[in-house]
């Protein structure tokens, strides 16, 4: 999904939403930085294979995702980070790691880490290393629907 698709799904839903464009960055955490964006604010896309299945989980920049808490809160027997090869395949059209978080988009279930519904907004990489979509966390919600769990550490 180019950024233009995912403008139009959210222009569909009048979803009101800022792009903000920034330096080349590969890491959350120097998106976060380049765009002085709190990493608490900041949503990253995990993709994960629960039971075999792939799902994306949804965190705040300034976390990690805890594969353990993960297990135990989503009720899945095993539970582990996909490699990019899994899944760059999904994503046709967004740069690899550069993925939104709308998994549902893609056929994927989407959990939410309960540290990152505590925000009024968040940002999120817009399928590209040097764009980003701000938006309120409610419409987020509303549109992805992602089942909130407890699997996120600092």
């Amino acid at each position: 999904m180019p950024i233009n698709t995912l403008k139009e799904h959210l222009d569909s839903h009048n979803v009101e939403y800022i792009t903000i464009s920034h330096s080349k960055a590969y890491t959350a955490q120097a998106v976060a930085a380049s765009t002085h964006i709190p990493g608490k604010e900041l949503a990253k896309s995990v993709i994960i294979k629960m039971d075999g299945k792939m799902a994306m989980v949804v965190l705040p920049a300034s976390y990690r995702v805890d594969l353990k808490q993960l297990k135990i809160s989503s009720g899945t027997d095993k539970v582990e980070i996909s490699q990019e090869h899994e899944f760059r395949n999904k994503f046709p059209d967004c740069e690899v790691g550069a993925m939104p978080p709308f998994g549902n988009l893609y056929g994927m279930d989407v959990y939410v880490a309960k540290s990152l519904t505590e925000n009024e907004e968040i940002a999120f990489n817009a399928c590209s290393h040097t764009e980003l979509i701000k938006m309120k966390y409610k419409d987020f919600d509303n549109l992805v629907k992602p089942k909130m769990l407890i699997f996120s550490a600092k």
